[in-house]
C-alpha cells in the first residue's frame, strides 16, 4: 500500500526531482519512525483488539522461515541425488 503512493507520487515528479523525494525516506531517522508507526498500526489492529492473526502470523512466519532456512540443504540433497542418474549410476 506505502508502495503504491510512494509511486504515484513519484509517477508525477521529473526525473531530476525524485532524488530529492527519495533522499530523506532513506535516512536512519526516517526508516525508525516509519517501522515505530507500523508497529504502532499493528498493535492497534492486532494486539489491542484481542484477535488471534497474531498467532497465525508467527506460525506462518515461523514456517515459511524454516522453509527458506532448509532450503538450500534440500536441494544440495536433490542435486546429490540426479548426479548419479546423468552419469549412469543406480
Amino acid at each position: 500500500m506505502a508502495m503504491r503512493k510512494v509511486y504515484s507520487e513519484i509517477k508525477g515528479m521529473k526525473v531530476k526531482e525524485v532524488p530529492n523525494y527519495v533522499k530523506p525516506m532513506l535516512s536512519m531517522d526516517y526508516v525508525k519512525k516509519a517501522f515505530q508507526k507500523g508497529l504502532d498500526n499493528y498493535n492497534s489492529k492486532y494486539i489491542q483488539t484481542d484477535s488471534i492473526q497474531p498467532l497465525y502470523h508467527v506460525c506462518f512466519g515461523g514456517m515459511a522461515f524454516s522453509y527458506l532456512v532448509a532450503l538450500p540443504n534440500e536441494r544440495r540433497h536433490l542435486e546429490h541425488q540426479q548426479h548419479p542418474k546423468e552419469h549412469g549410476h543406480h
